[in-house]
């Protein structure tokens, strides 16, 4: 738990680092970002921060953090490397944001709701209600009344939308951003191969944490179930993915998901400014 500044990052850089030197198998460890560039960075400063110690191995080591990476990327690989165990085919097509509000638009289209007298949300706004419903387990009415009340008497309409939507991605064997969470926390509900992902990780690390939704939340709880091993960093006061159904009280709530609750270091030096 840390403030503005104060070297969060640095921090779950020197703690990869730290890990690899006094022994851990970097094949077994997974490590979190929000963005590639982001794990790339970790990647470097990990490599870095281990050449002090281990001169002759560090790049080595940091090469071998094989999983490392945004939640959606390592979301993909575990989902094609399970797919037949969870009925998909392991060739799935991903589909961006942008593909997928056109495939929503087509969808939005053929069920004639882009022809009602009274306009009918658009389709940048239909995916955002969709999206946020998923990502943050809540039921449609709720999203609606909660963040987009300008669509309220449409919820009819929406299910019939999104179910429409769903079916299509299915047909043509494709997966949006949200479908890479949603089937990943979901297959983490299959108690087999919950424990076959999580037997491989000894560590998980994750940054930006108050970044996370609830699926997100969910899918590490299913990896660690006692916390061991897992580690996040974050603050509160700088969740900025609200639009995306991201909630600090995941990282609020997380000391007291297990037994005994989580060890929490407040980092309370701002090194950016006086």
């Amino acid at each position: 738990m840390a403030g503005a500044g104060t070297g969060k990052t640095n921090t779950l850089a020197h703690r990869v680092a730290h890990l690899i030197v006094r022994g851990a198998d970097p094949r077994r460890v997974m490590l979190l970002t929000f963005s590639t560039r982001a794990a790339v960075e970790m990647i470097r400063r990990v490599e870095r921060i281990a050449a002090h110690v281990l001169p002759d191995q560090a790049g080595g080591a940091a090469d071998a953090l094989s999983w490392s990476g945004t939640f959606h990327a390592i979301g993909a690989r575990f989902l094609r490397e399970y797919a037949e165990q969870i009925g998909l085919d392991r060739a799935f097509t991903i589909h961006d944001r942008e593909d997928s509000a056109d495939l929503m638009n087509l969808v939005r289209h053929d069920l004639g709701l882009s022809k009602t007298e009274e306009r009918f949300p658009a389709k940048n706004t239909c995916l955002a209600i969709y999206s946020r419903a998923v990502n943050a387990e809540a039921a449609l009415d709720e999203i609606i009344g909660n963040n987009f009340p300008w669509c309220v008497g449409w919820e009819d309409n929406l299910k019939s939308l999104f179910g429409a939507y769903v079916e299509t991605k299915q047909r043509q064997n494709v997966l949006d951003y949200d479908d890479l969470l949603l089937y990943w926390a979901q297959m983490m509900q299959v108690d087999e191969i919950a424990r076959d992902i999580g037997s491989r990780f000894d560590h998980v690390l994750v940054d930006e944490y108050q970044d996370t939704n609830r699926l997100q939340a969910s899918i590490l709880v299913a990896l660690k179930p006692d916390g061991t091993g897992l580690t996040v960093v974050g603050d509160d006061a700088q969740s900025i993915y609200s639009f995306r159904a991201a909630t600090a009280r995941n990282i609020l709530d997380f000391p007291r998901l297990f037994t005994p609750p989580a060890h929490i270091i407040t980092l309370d030096r701002n090194y950016r400014s006086t």
